[in-house]
């Protein structure tokens, strides 16, 4: 038996089971696809998510092909200077292509110990007391503790578990692919340029090796947004947008994809769990989908784990949800405002002046950026100091340097009291480190593995309890 399997290979998927892997879980990831999807739908990583990854060690991998550009310009496309003095130590976004994402993290995810097998697609689910059968397409079923759907907006996971799906269907659609072109470059950048003055929603850029990356709105609302257009019909979406077709061919790949906005009513039923697209779709504005999705998976690995390890709290399987589902409800609202705000209507257009106006203002352009690159999260620990239940910045210690401390997905108490406070009966579980930094201003804090401050202060008693509620009773 498995102690998760996870439906879905993309990028929630696989951090997912890289995160498992820390805590020693026998992970399995089941995805229908044959091969790894060539299809870019993301374009870059927020600076959350690069947090995240540096605070697993894998930043500098992803670093070594992506390129770092200003965080400016992903509120509905509105070009603002990026805010001074981010409260983060990557104010940036890293352009990388999301098949380089996946393709990082799946052999993290490899290399951790987590088994991947393409070509299976999951038909079916039985949930008891003790695990969940996995029905798979070809006949074979695999049994596991729990299962997780990570398998996309269109997740079978989801419906097969009776997990509702409420929102708005999409009213408008745009087509997305990768091909070469025979217009000169020049011209490319020239027409955008000018088109983008209206139509925002329209977009080609050069993604290496004489192809580009282009996205046009569509002609009306598919009937089976799975099909792909014909290159046919990119180029006469592209001739009615921008006037020529840049004379397109030898497409890489065709897609298409709609505005619509839907939120799963639970992340839980059971031993069946939802992360990523299978749980919240809204509109890829301001690049948050697969950042929401790593995000997630990132809150769930060290929870999952901790229930199945049978150390964890009353309640911190089902915080997932808590901490989680108002996280995408708010992105869910800042994408349907940005796409008001990207119409070519009068009235949005008037929305929009005034919206260009007020991120003039830095307390206004820093709460918008620090939305979209979801640095700006603190989740609800109840009353207390300005940190509590924040994330912490990545911070330059004595010794080392905070997330260096917090590669095995650990909890952490970091001591700055000289080494008067201690973690025993929870070593197991939390690392104590004793070391300083002239940055926090706080005796102590205790650190849950996806980097959240759980507690500060300087008594013991205090500090015990904030363990077991984080990390159940001490061991033996």
């Amino acid at each position: 038996m498995y102690d998760v399997v996870v439906a879905g290979a993309g990028p929630t998927g696989l951090m997912l089971a890289g995160e498992l892997r820390l805590h020693g879980m026998r992970v399995l990831v089941l995805d229908r696809d044959p091969e790894p999807t060539p299809i870019v739908r993301s374009l870059g990583l927020h600076a959350r998510t690069i947090e995240v990854l540096d605070q697993r060690g894998l930043l500098e991998r992803f670093l070594a092909i992506g390129k770092e550009y200003p965080l400016g310009g992903f509120f509905a496309g509105i070009a603002k200077p990026q805010p001074p003095g981010l409260d983060t130590a990557h104010a940036y976004v890293l352009s990388i292509l999301q098949p380089e994402t996946d393709r990082l993290l799946a052999e993290h995810a490899v290399e951790a110990g987590a088994e991947i097998r393409r070509g299976r697609e999951v038909v079916g689910l039985r949930q008891d007391d003790d695990g969940v059968t996995v029905e798979l397409a070809d006949g074979a079923e695999v049994r596991s503790r729990y299962l997780v759907g990570a398998d996309g907006g269109r997740s079978t996971v989801r419906r097969l578990a009776g997990i509702s799906f409420p929102g708005e269907p999409s009213t408008s659609e745009a087509l997305l692919g990768e091909m070469e072109l025979t217009e000169d470059p020049e011209v490319v950048t020239a027409v955008m340029t000018e088109v983008r003055k209206t139509q925002l929603m329209f977009g080609a850029g050069p993604v290496g090796e004489g192809r580009y990356r282009i996205v046009v709105p569509a002609g009306g609302l598919a009937g089976d947004r799975s099909v792909p257009p014909t290159l046919e019909e990119f180029k006469e979406q592209l001739r009615v947008t921008a006037g020529t077709d840049f004379g397109v061919h030898s497409p890489r790949w065709l897609s298409r994809f709609g505005d619509s906005t839907r939120l799963a009513e639970q992340y839980r039923a059971g031993r069946v769990l939802l992360a990523g697209d299978a749980a919240h779709v809204h509109p890829p504005l301001g690049g948050q989908g697969l950042n929401l999705g790593v995000q997630d998976a990132f809150n769930l690995g060290w929870k999952l784990a901790a229930e199945i390890n049978g150390w964890a709290p009353d309640g911190l399987l089902d915080s997932y949800h808590t901490e989680r589902h108002p996280v995408a409800a708010d992105v869910l609202t800042n994408t349907r405002a940005q796409g008001l705000l990207m119409s070519t209507e009068p009235g949005p257009q008037a929305v929009r002046r005034l919206m260009i106006e007020l991120m003039d203002l830095d307390e206004v352009n820093r709460f918008l950026t620090e939305k979209i690159i979801a640095i700006g999260l603190r989740y609800d620990f109840g009353e207390g100091p300005e940190l509590l239940g924040r994330r912490l910045k990545d911070v330059e210690l004595t010794k080392s340097r905070l997330y260096e401390l917090m590669h095995a997905g650990r909890g952490l108490l970091l001591d700055q009291t000289g080494g008067k406070l201690s973690v025993q009966g929870w070593a197991d579980r939390v690392d104590h480190v004793v070391d300083t930094s002239e940055e926090l201003d706080a005796p102590a804090l205790l650190i849950r593995p996806d980097g959240h401050v759980a507690w500060l202060g300087d008594d013991q008693q205090d500090l015990d309890s904030h363990l077991t509620e984080w990390f159940g009773t001490t061991a033996g």
